[in-house]
């Protein structure tokens, strides 16, 4: 099983502030930027620190990172912060999942492609709900509750596309 929690964990947010595709893009870019910033940050703590106290000084670097993202929103960007809300604090749950990522060659890799994905779903949710509150009236699409259904439908249409490599399975046992 591939361990990439930024993605899932990422979503809450993305859930919460694509009501329109400036939120996407926003609260997008802030992800990636605060998970890339924390990433660089750690590097020097993993040489020094045991898994514990390591585990404690990535919990007070995300804290940080997004307590300074949304004190930097609100101060140069303010109509955009009421916007977003509470959301930009979330973005520490993906930089304290990313840590958890194994030790491994394609670490970064696997994290910058999981990044791009949340960067990917970021901007389709918000066009697809701006799409669908603004144009056509679907006032469900620009609440959360919409959002979550207009994600299992992209996610149903990108495993309907992608193809699979995969042989069926006969179910039961007759």
């Amino acid at each position: 099983m591939k361990r990439c929690w930024p993605v899932p964990i990422s979503l809450v947010p993305l859930l919460g502030a694509t009501g329109t595709v400036v939120q996407a893009l926003a609260i997008s870019l802030c992800t990636v930027l605060l998970v890339g910033l924390h990433q660089v940050l750690m590097i020097p703590l993993r040489r020094h620190l045991d898994h514990g106290p390591r585990l404690w000084a990535s919990t007070v670097l995300a804290a940080a990172l997004a307590t300074c993202l949304h004190l930097g929103l609100q101060a140069w960007a303010m109509p955009l912060a009421q916007q977003l809300a509470l959301y930009p604090l979330l973005l520490a749950l993906p930089c304290l999942a990313s840590e958890q990522l194994p030790a491994q060659p394609g670490r970064y890799r696997q994290l910058g492609l999981g990044l791009l994905g949340v960067l990917a779903t970021g901007l389709a949710l918000g066009i697809c709900r701006q799409l669908l509150s603004d144009a056509l009236g679907l006032h469900l699409a620009a609440l959360a509750p919409g959002a979550l259904i207009l994600l299992g439908l992209l996610l149903g249409l990108y495993n309907h596309l992608r193809p699979s490599n995969t042989a069926s399975r006969r179910q039961g046992t007759r």
